[in-house]
C-alpha cells in the first residue's frame, strides 16, 4: 500500500489464535457477529466480492462492499471498499502474527486527507473492539 501522510495503524494483541482470529474476519456468519453487520458475503480470495450491511449505533443500517486485493491464509488481507464517488477502492490492510497462543493484529490504512483518516481509525477502532470482545466470549 501507498503511503500519503494520513495514515493509520492500530496493533492489538488479542486473546485467542491466528487460526481463531482469521476465521473471524473470513467467516461471514463470524463477521457479523462481532462487526455488527447483517446480510454479510465475502468471497475471500483475490479479487473476491464481498458485502455487508452494518447497523451502527442508533439502529442505521450502512450498505457496504469492496472486494479482496491480496490474501495470504491466517497471515495478510489486503481489503479493498468502494467508496461513492471515486473509481479507486479504499484499502486496509490486516495482518496477523502468533505471539504465543495470542494473536498480533495490525490493520493500516492511508488517506488523501486527515477527515477521511480520522473517520476510518475511529471505525477500525470500534472493529477491534467488537473482535476482541467476541474472541473472549468464545
Amino acid at each position: 500500500m501507498t503511503t500519503t501522510g494520513f495514515d493509520y495503524i492500530l496493533t492489538r494483541t488479542l486473546e485467542a489464535s491466528v487460526r481463531e482470529v482469521w476465521g473471524a474476519w473470513t467467516q461471514a456468519e463470524q463477521y457479523g457477529q462481532w462487526a455488527n453487520a447483517e446480510d454479510v458475503t465475502l468471497n475471500v480470495r483475490p479479487g473476491g466480492d464481498w458485502s455487508s450491511v452494518m447497523v451502527i449505533p442508533g439502529g442505521t443500517r450502512v450498505p457496504l462492499s469492496g472486494r479482496y486485493v491480496e490474501v495470504e491464509e491466517n497471515k495478510h488481507l489486503v481489503i479493498g471498499m468502494s467508496v461513492p464517488g471515486r473509481e479507486e477502492l479504499s484499502l486496509m490492510a490486516l495482518d496477523l502474527a502468533a505471539d504465543g497462543d495470542r494473536t498480533r493484529i495490525t490493520l493500516s490504512q492511508s488517506f488523501e486527507n486527515a477527515e477521511e483518516r480520522e473517520q476510518a481509525e475511529f471505525g477500525s477502532n470500534m472493529l477491534l473492539d467488537g473482535l476482541t470482545t467476541f474472541l473472549a466470549a468464545r
